[in-house]
């Protein structure tokens, strides 16, 4: 096996891990991604409603209206957060939105920025200094990627930047946020 196909390999297990772990309490400390929010906050339990929004294409301002009007009582991050993620993550293909009509599982969905930052960024330095303290634009979180060392990091162009715009949202945390075992 090619070391490109083994670390593949290794990171399709590690998403499909971070989706577990970050719908568990070793990370409700982190803001919700775009997923969860649609899932959780949006349309929970409907997977009817769940796969009709995968499956509609709207920019991120109609997306925001959407959410306005579908839990006025979220927040402008959370909203923002969700309406980023299904702009550029939204229409998934046909199976995909067939799929989740059938079986309603939010896993379905493709990674959003809480996943995949709980995926990618503690392998290889803390996830506390090397990412949840860092203070970044959408444009200097996408620039990290440029990188040599995280340029290798098996993401597609959506998620690098699904991953960018949740970070930019949401990161910094203030310090007192994160567990005290997570941190440094």
């Amino acid at each position: 096996m090619s070391v490109k196909r083994l670390l593949s390999a290794v990171v399709a297990v590690g998403l499909s891990a971070a989706t577990v772990l970050a719908q568990g309490d070793d990370f409700a400390f982190m803001p919700a991604g775009g997923g969860s929010i649609l899932s959780e906050s949006l349309l929970p339990g409907d997977p009817a409603g769940l796969a009709e929004a995968a499956a509609r294409e709207a920019s991120a301002e109609e997306w925001a209206a959407w959410a306005r009007k579908r839990n006025p009582h979220l927040t402008d991050a959370a909203i923002e957060t969700f309406a980023g993620y299904a702009a550029l993550n939204f229409p998934v293909v046909a199976e995909t939105a067939q799929s989740l009509v059938e079986t309603g599982d939010p896993g379905l969905l493709p990674p959003d920025g809480k996943e995949l930052a709980i995926a990618q960024c503690q392998f290889c330095h803390s996830l506390f200094t090397g990412y949840l303290m860092q203070d970044r634009d959408e444009t200097n979180w996408r620039g990290t990627f440029k990188a040599p060392f995280h340029a290798e990091i098996p993401m597609s162009e959506v998620e690098r930047d699904t991953f960018a715009h949740y970070s930019a949202i949401n990161m910094p945390l203030k310090f007192d946020d994160v567990p005290p075992e997570l941190r440094f």
